[in-house]
Protein backbone atom coordinates (compact mmCIF):
# COMPACT_ATOMS: atom_id res chain seq x y z
CA UNK A 1 0.00 0.00 0.00
CA UNK A 2 1.53 3.25 -1.13
CA UNK A 3 0.96 6.34 0.96
CA UNK A 4 2.32 9.83 1.65
CA UNK A 5 1.42 12.43 4.23
CA UNK A 6 -1.85 13.67 2.73
CA UNK A 7 -2.91 10.99 0.24
CA UNK A 8 -3.28 7.23 0.54
CA UNK A 9 -4.03 4.80 -2.26
CA UNK A 10 -6.77 2.17 -2.26
CA UNK A 11 -6.81 -0.10 -5.33
CA UNK A 12 -5.28 2.61 -7.46
CA UNK A 13 -7.63 5.37 -6.26
CA UNK A 14 -6.43 8.36 -4.26
CA UNK A 15 -8.07 9.09 -0.93
CA UNK A 16 -7.19 12.40 0.67
CA UNK A 17 -6.67 12.74 4.39
CA UNK A 18 -5.73 15.38 6.95
CA UNK A 19 -3.91 14.90 10.23
CA UNK A 20 -5.60 16.53 13.24
CA UNK A 21 -2.78 17.53 15.57
CA UNK A 22 -4.98 18.15 18.60
CA UNK A 23 -6.81 14.83 18.39
CA UNK A 24 -3.82 12.99 16.90
CA UNK A 25 -5.80 11.10 14.28
CA UNK A 26 -6.49 11.08 10.55
CA UNK A 27 -9.60 12.46 8.85
CA UNK A 28 -10.45 11.06 5.41
CA UNK A 29 -12.31 12.74 2.55
CA UNK A 30 -15.87 11.39 2.60
CA UNK A 31 -16.37 12.03 -1.12
CA UNK A 32 -13.22 10.04 -1.91
CA UNK A 33 -14.46 7.14 0.23
CA UNK A 34 -17.88 7.30 -1.46
CA UNK A 35 -16.16 7.31 -4.85
CA UNK A 36 -14.45 4.03 -3.96
CA UNK A 37 -17.58 2.43 -2.52
CA UNK A 38 -19.70 3.34 -5.55
CA UNK A 39 -16.87 2.67 -8.01
CA UNK A 40 -17.48 6.14 -9.40
CA UNK A 41 -14.45 7.77 -11.03
CA UNK A 42 -16.28 11.02 -11.77
CA UNK A 43 -15.73 13.32 -8.79
CA UNK A 44 -18.88 15.37 -9.39
CA UNK A 45 -21.09 12.28 -9.55
CA UNK A 46 -19.51 10.92 -6.37
CA UNK A 47 -20.13 14.26 -4.66
CA UNK A 48 -23.77 14.23 -5.79
CA UNK A 49 -24.18 10.69 -4.44
CA UNK A 50 -22.80 11.80 -1.09
CA UNK A 51 -25.07 14.86 -1.05
CA UNK A 52 -28.18 12.68 -1.47
CA UNK A 53 -26.92 10.09 1.03
CA UNK A 54 -26.01 12.80 3.52
CA UNK A 55 -29.53 14.24 3.42
CA UNK A 56 -31.04 10.80 3.90
CA UNK A 57 -28.77 9.99 6.84
CA UNK A 58 -29.49 13.38 8.41
CA UNK A 59 -33.24 12.70 8.28
CA UNK A 60 -32.64 9.31 9.87
CA UNK A 61 -30.64 10.98 12.66
CA UNK A 62 -27.49 9.08 11.73
CA UNK A 63 -24.35 9.75 13.78
CA UNK A 64 -22.30 9.64 10.58
CA UNK A 65 -23.39 13.11 9.47
CA UNK A 66 -22.90 14.52 12.97
CA UNK A 67 -19.34 13.21 13.07
CA UNK A 68 -18.35 14.76 9.74
CA UNK A 69 -16.20 17.90 9.80
CA UNK A 70 -15.49 20.47 7.11
CA UNK A 71 -11.75 20.40 6.59
CA UNK A 72 -9.50 21.88 3.92
CA UNK A 73 -7.99 19.39 1.50
CA UNK A 74 -6.15 19.72 -1.77
CA UNK A 75 -8.66 19.86 -4.66
CA UNK A 76 -8.12 18.92 -8.30
CA UNK A 77 -7.35 22.55 -9.15
CA UNK A 78 -4.44 22.50 -6.70
CA UNK A 79 -6.17 24.74 -4.16
CA UNK A 80 -7.14 23.93 -0.58
CA UNK A 81 -10.92 23.69 -0.39
CA UNK A 82 -13.26 22.66 2.40
CA UNK A 83 -14.77 19.21 2.09
CA UNK A 84 -16.58 16.76 4.35
CA UNK A 85 -14.11 14.65 6.30
CA UNK A 86 -14.54 11.83 8.81
CA UNK A 87 -12.30 9.90 11.17
CA UNK A 88 -11.89 6.14 10.91
CA UNK A 89 -14.80 5.33 13.22
CA UNK A 90 -17.19 7.54 11.23
CA UNK A 91 -15.95 6.13 7.92
CA UNK A 92 -16.64 2.61 9.14
CA UNK A 93 -20.21 3.63 9.98
CA UNK A 94 -20.52 5.26 6.56
CA UNK A 95 -19.42 2.02 4.88
CA UNK A 96 -22.42 0.29 6.47
CA UNK A 97 -24.75 2.78 4.74
CA UNK A 98 -23.52 2.17 1.19
CA UNK A 99 -24.29 -1.21 -0.44
CA UNK A 100 -20.98 -2.05 -2.05
CA UNK A 101 -18.74 -5.03 -2.80
CA UNK A 102 -15.88 -2.76 -1.69
CA UNK A 103 -17.20 -2.59 1.89
CA UNK A 104 -15.09 -5.41 3.36
CA UNK A 105 -11.90 -4.57 1.39
CA UNK A 106 -12.05 -0.94 2.49
CA UNK A 107 -12.55 -1.99 6.12
CA UNK A 108 -9.39 -4.07 5.90
CA UNK A 109 -7.61 -1.19 4.20
CA UNK A 110 -8.65 1.21 6.97
CA UNK A 111 -7.22 -1.22 9.50
CA UNK A 112 -3.84 -0.70 7.85
CA UNK A 113 -3.88 3.07 7.36
CA UNK A 114 -5.47 4.26 10.56
CA UNK A 115 -7.26 1.68 12.66
CA UNK A 116 -4.59 -0.54 14.15
CA UNK A 117 -6.12 0.03 17.58
CA UNK A 118 -9.04 -2.31 16.81
CA UNK A 119 -6.78 -5.26 17.55
CA UNK A 120 -4.70 -3.37 20.07
CA UNK A 121 -7.68 -2.84 22.36
CA UNK A 122 -8.03 -6.63 22.50
CA UNK A 123 -4.29 -7.28 22.79
CA UNK A 124 -2.37 -4.17 23.98
CA UNK A 125 0.94 -6.02 23.51
CA UNK A 126 0.45 -5.66 19.75
CA UNK A 127 0.50 -1.89 20.13
CA UNK A 128 3.76 -2.03 22.09
CA UNK A 129 5.38 -4.39 19.58
CA UNK A 130 4.24 -2.30 16.61
CA UNK A 131 5.53 0.89 18.17
CA UNK A 132 8.91 -0.62 18.97
CA UNK A 133 9.32 -1.95 15.42
CA UNK A 134 8.35 1.38 13.87
CA UNK A 135 10.88 3.26 15.99
CA UNK A 136 13.56 0.69 15.19
CA UNK A 137 12.89 1.15 11.46
CA UNK A 138 13.30 4.90 11.98
CA UNK A 139 16.75 4.31 13.41
CA UNK A 140 16.01 5.03 17.08
CA UNK A 141 18.35 3.58 19.68
CA UNK A 142 17.20 1.01 22.23
CA UNK A 143 17.68 3.59 24.99
CA UNK A 144 15.51 6.16 23.17
CA UNK A 145 12.76 3.60 22.52
CA UNK A 146 12.69 2.59 26.17
CA UNK A 147 12.41 6.23 27.19
CA UNK A 148 9.65 6.87 24.65
CA UNK A 149 7.64 3.88 25.84
CA UNK A 150 8.01 4.85 29.49
CA UNK A 151 6.82 8.36 28.65
CA UNK A 152 3.82 6.98 26.80
CA UNK A 153 2.82 4.87 29.80
CA UNK A 154 2.99 7.97 32.01
CA UNK A 155 0.93 9.87 29.44
CA UNK A 156 -1.70 7.12 29.34
CA UNK A 157 -2.10 7.18 33.13
CA UNK A 158 -2.59 10.96 33.02
CA UNK A 159 -5.24 10.81 30.29
CA UNK A 160 -6.95 7.96 32.18
CA UNK A 161 -7.18 10.26 35.19
CA UNK A 162 -8.63 13.07 33.06
CA UNK A 163 -11.14 10.71 31.47
CA UNK A 164 -12.34 9.51 34.86
CA UNK A 165 -12.55 13.01 36.30
CA UNK A 166 -14.83 14.96 33.98
CA UNK A 167 -12.27 16.21 31.47
CA UNK A 168 -13.69 15.97 27.97
CA UNK A 169 -11.57 14.18 25.40
CA UNK A 170 -9.96 15.82 22.38
CA UNK A 171 -10.08 19.61 22.81
CA UNK A 172 -9.79 19.70 26.61
CA UNK A 173 -7.01 17.10 26.60
CA UNK A 174 -5.16 19.30 24.10
CA UNK A 175 -5.67 22.42 26.25
CA UNK A 176 -4.24 20.74 29.35
CA UNK A 177 -1.39 19.14 27.41
CA UNK A 178 -0.42 22.51 26.01
CA UNK A 179 -0.44 24.10 29.49
CA UNK A 180 1.88 21.38 30.82
CA UNK A 181 4.18 21.63 27.82
CA UNK A 182 4.41 25.41 27.87
CA UNK A 183 5.13 25.42 31.60
CA UNK A 184 8.09 23.06 31.42
CA UNK A 185 9.56 24.05 28.04
CA UNK A 186 8.54 27.74 27.70
CA UNK A 187 7.09 26.78 24.31
CA UNK A 188 3.61 25.76 23.23
CA UNK A 189 3.32 22.39 21.49
CA UNK A 190 2.81 24.21 18.19
CA UNK A 191 5.91 26.39 18.63
CA UNK A 192 8.00 23.40 19.71
CA UNK A 193 6.97 21.57 16.55
CA UNK A 194 7.79 24.64 14.50
CA UNK A 195 11.22 24.84 16.13
CA UNK A 196 11.86 21.26 15.02
CA UNK A 197 10.43 21.97 11.55
CA UNK A 198 7.63 19.43 12.01
CA UNK A 199 4.18 19.55 10.44
CA UNK A 200 2.10 16.38 10.55
CA UNK A 201 4.71 14.42 12.50
CA UNK A 202 4.23 13.48 16.15
CA UNK A 203 6.35 15.84 18.28
CA UNK A 204 7.26 13.16 20.82
CA UNK A 205 8.63 10.92 18.08
CA UNK A 206 11.18 13.66 17.36
CA UNK A 207 12.15 14.56 20.92
CA UNK A 208 15.63 14.05 22.29
CA UNK A 209 16.18 11.83 25.32
CA UNK A 210 16.20 14.89 27.58
CA UNK A 211 12.98 16.31 26.10
CA UNK A 212 11.24 12.98 26.63
CA UNK A 213 12.43 12.85 30.25
CA UNK A 214 11.17 16.33 31.12
CA UNK A 215 7.86 15.78 29.33
CA UNK A 216 7.38 12.60 31.36
CA UNK A 217 8.36 14.36 34.61
CA UNK A 218 5.87 17.16 33.92
CA UNK A 219 3.01 14.73 33.16
CA UNK A 220 3.83 12.44 36.09
CA UNK A 221 3.87 15.43 38.46
CA UNK A 222 0.62 16.74 37.00
CA UNK A 223 -1.20 13.45 37.58
CA UNK A 224 0.07 13.02 41.13
CA UNK A 225 -0.91 16.58 42.07
CA UNK A 226 -4.32 16.17 40.42
CA UNK A 227 -4.90 12.92 42.32
CA UNK A 228 -3.89 14.57 45.60
CA UNK A 229 -6.30 17.50 45.23
CA UNK A 230 -8.91 15.35 43.44
CA UNK A 231 -9.20 17.82 40.58
CA UNK A 232 -12.28 17.46 38.40
CA UNK A 233 -13.15 19.07 35.09
CA UNK A 234 -11.06 21.31 32.85
CA UNK A 235 -10.74 24.37 35.07
CA UNK A 236 -9.69 22.48 38.20
CA UNK A 237 -7.19 20.39 36.25
CA UNK A 238 -5.50 23.48 34.82
CA UNK A 239 -3.97 24.12 38.26
CA UNK A 240 -2.18 20.72 38.56
CA UNK A 241 -1.15 21.10 34.90
CA UNK A 242 0.64 24.37 35.64
CA UNK A 243 2.17 23.08 38.86
CA UNK A 244 3.32 19.80 37.29
CA UNK A 245 4.84 21.61 34.35
CA UNK A 246 6.60 24.05 36.69
CA UNK A 247 8.23 21.20 38.61
CA UNK A 248 9.78 19.93 35.37
CA UNK A 249 10.74 23.48 34.37
CA UNK A 250 12.66 24.03 37.60
CA UNK A 251 14.50 20.75 37.06
CA UNK A 252 15.24 21.75 33.45
CA UNK A 253 16.64 25.14 34.44
CA UNK A 254 18.85 23.55 37.08
CA UNK A 255 20.22 21.03 34.59
CA UNK A 256 20.85 23.74 32.00
CA UNK A 257 22.70 25.79 34.60
CA UNK A 258 24.92 22.82 35.50
CA UNK A 259 25.66 21.75 31.92
CA UNK A 260 25.46 25.00 29.99
CA UNK A 261 23.31 23.23 27.40
CA UNK A 262 19.70 23.90 26.42
CA UNK A 263 17.26 21.00 26.86
CA UNK A 264 14.68 22.19 24.33
CA UNK A 265 16.18 21.41 20.96
CA UNK A 266 15.53 22.03 17.27
CA UNK A 267 16.77 18.51 16.50
CA UNK A 268 14.47 16.07 14.71
CA UNK A 269 14.86 12.62 13.24
CA UNK A 270 13.75 13.49 9.72
CA UNK A 271 17.30 13.92 8.41
CA UNK A 272 18.33 10.60 9.93
CA UNK A 273 15.33 8.87 8.32
CA UNK A 274 16.13 10.41 4.94
CA UNK A 275 19.77 9.33 5.14
CA UNK A 276 18.72 5.79 6.06
CA UNK A 277 16.43 5.57 3.02
CA UNK A 278 19.19 6.81 0.71
CA UNK A 279 21.62 4.25 2.11
CA UNK A 280 19.13 1.46 1.38
CA UNK A 281 18.94 2.57 -2.27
Amino acid sequence: MKKDKQVVIFEGKKIRRVWDEKQEKWYFSVVDIVSVLTDQANFQLARNYWKVLKNRLKKEGSQVVTDCNRLKMLAEDGKLRETDAADVEAVLRLVQSVPSPKAEPIKMWLAKVGYERIQETVDPEKSITRGRKNWQRMGRSGKWIQQRMMGQEIRNKLTDYWKNNEVKEQDEYAILTNIIHKEWSDLSVKKHKSLKNLKTENLRDHMTDAELVFTALAELSTRQIAETVEAKGLEENKIPARKGGRIAKNARLELEQKTGKKVVSDENFKLAIGNKKRLKK
